[in-house]
């Protein structure tokens, strides 16, 4: 099951398995919610791109690894308006950086996994979502962890 909904950095396609969202992609389709759960979501990106919410609820079921498993739930503690490096994670986890910056670009569900607070060492790193790295300022001036970027 697909709902589409419009956002400030474009058209987001929300994937629902199993009651649960699985993926989160930049894609031109019409599916309006028809689940109970798509409306939520629907709900909660709507009050976090109007700056009133700070913490998504949905129950996320991302495909993955056990490291991606353990990897996308340290990027949601990340607070909102906050950020971390690659490098910081890196330590945390136990793993190199680069794997860190591996298991960012394949994070299915991005905005709700927050793969854009994480940053490099000596600026603002990638982001494999539509619109790049202009996508990833967005999403950070949205939660106020811009200035840490200026």
């Amino acid at each position: 099951m697909i709902a589409c909904v419009d956002s400030p950095v474009g058209r987001l396609t929300l994937t629902e398995q199993e009651g649960a969202i699985t993926a989160l992609e930049w894609r031109d389709e019409d599916a309006p919610p028809e689940t109970d759960l798509m409306w939520r979501a629907a709900g909660e990106l709507a009050a976090y791109f109007a700056g009133k919410l700070t913490c998504f609820t949905l129950p996320l079921a991302p495909r993955g690894s056990d490291f991606q498993q353990v990897f996308y739930r340290a990027l949601c503690a990340i607070p909102h308006g906050e950020t971390r490096t690659y490098g910081e994670l890196a330590t945390e986890l136990g793993v190199s950086a680069q794997a860190i910056g591996q298991a960012c670009g394949a994070n299915p569900i991005p905005v709700l996994i927050p793969c854009h607070r994480v940053l490099s060492s000596t600026g603002l790193g990638g982001f494999s979502g539509a619109g790049g790295v202009e996508t990833k300022v967005a999403l950070l001036r949205l939660e106020g962890a811009a200035s840490l970027l200026i």
